[in-house]
């Protein structure tokens, strides 16, 4: 994983652990203890979910270049998706408070998006080749070559 992904990743995942953590203890005051579990297992899902969807959209780019874009679109699509079956699958559970795992799940996502979005806008990621920029005629590359 290049540093650049590997710093996305952490600071995202940072901020959203940081938001569950708030959560948790916001839920664990308000429902007591299964309302704190449920924040924790909402935090704990938002994380795997955005960092395995990450994961994938970074693969994708290093190996598909030309589906970046639709493959994100579909990727964050599918995210929410999941997440929204996710919450209707355990709207009925008795291991930990639904209205806490629900709340926290929204508030971590929105979180994760957020932090995600602002780590992309400070990264210095280059967007032209540094080595065409000394003068020399780019290697011609592909079927054409």
């Amino acid at each position: 994983m290049p540093s650049t992904d590997a710093r996305t990743l952490l600071l995202a995942a940072v901020p959203t652990a940081a938001a569950g953590a708030i959560a948790a203890v916001i839920s664990g005051v308000v429902a007591g203890g299964k309302g704190a579990i449920g924040a924790v297992v909402g935090t704990l899902v938002v994380i795997l979910f955005m960092g395995m969807g990450m994961l994938v959209l970074q693969r994708t780019a290093k190996n598909f270049p030309h589906l970046f874009q639709a493959m994100g679109l579909m990727l964050y699509t599918a995210q929410l998706l999941l997440l929204l079956v996710f919450m209707m699958a355990f709207k009925d559970t008795t291991l930990f408070d639904a209205k806490a795992f629900a709340f926290t799940l929204l508030a971590a996502t929105i979180v994760w998006i957020t932090a995600q979005a602002r780590a992309y806008m400070k990264a210095k990621i280059l967007y032209v080749d540094p080595e065409s920029a000394k003068g020399e005629t780019p290697v011609k590359t592909g079927p054409a070559a």
